[in-house]
């Protein structure tokens, strides 16, 4: 039986990917940038252009719209200037009749069904959180973070580790569960095991929905 088909929208260079890849999904990524990291197939396109082709091919969506007007790392006086493109994608995704998740990151206008962060996933130092919003809206409990003694690390901004805990790229690397991205694709990646987690939720909305 072959894998169900997940279009990733807004891929980057795989993060989000990689996990839903390893939860049990054939994964096809879709960015307006061209993405030679990118570890599965590619296609070079606006996300929201993509969505209204013919998607009978996909069985599920992921979406990580430009987190950039929303984050706590870029400054107050420039985050006008970022797109506000999460209710587009929304609607767009909605429209789909497929289930679908958006990611973004705290504060970002998502209802946050599911937040999750490093230290929940055997990734100790990482002080990450990410908020998921889901077509079938089950909010999911969690414990508060608890990082590792001696120091947690934020990889964010220009690709610098923050926080109580200095590293360099191997260290961020290894925080964040990924080994073939650059310093400039690291700084905005999901980690896998995030939407590994969530991928198998997805899987499981699958099973219920034949």
């Amino acid at each position: 039986m072959s894998a169900p088909v997940l279009l990733d929208l807004f891929c980057g260079a795989g993060g989000a990917g990689m996990g839903y890849h390893r939860a049990g999904f054939d994964v096809i990524g879709v960015d307006i940038e061209p993405q030679p990291r990118y570890p599965f197939r590619f296609v070079q396109a606006d996300a929201l252009w993509f969505l209204t082709l013919d998607l009978s091919p996909f069985a599920a969506v992921h979406a990580s719209p430009v987190c950039k007007r929303y984050s706590v790392s870029t400054p107050a006086r420039t985050r006008d200037s970022h797109p506000d493109q999460v209710a587009l994608v929304r609607t767009a995704l909605s429209r789909t009749g497929l289930p679908w998740v958006i990611e973004n990151v705290p504060g970002a206008p998502v209802r946050p069904d599911i937040k999750l962060c490093g230290c929940m996933f055997g990734l100790p130092r990482l002080k990450r959180e990410r908020w998921f919003e889901t077509s079938w809206g089950a909010p999911q409990l969690r414990q508060p973070c608890s990082h590792e003694p001696g120091g947690s690390i934020t990889v964010s901004g220009g690709g610098n580790s923050t926080g109580t805990f200095r590293t360099n790229l191997a260290g961020m690397k290894a925080a964040m569960g990924i080994d073939w991205m650059d310093r400039r694709h690291l700084v905005q990646a999901i980690p896998p095991a995030y939407t590994e987690h969530i991928g198998r939720q997805l899987i499981g909305q699958l099973a219920v929905a034949r």
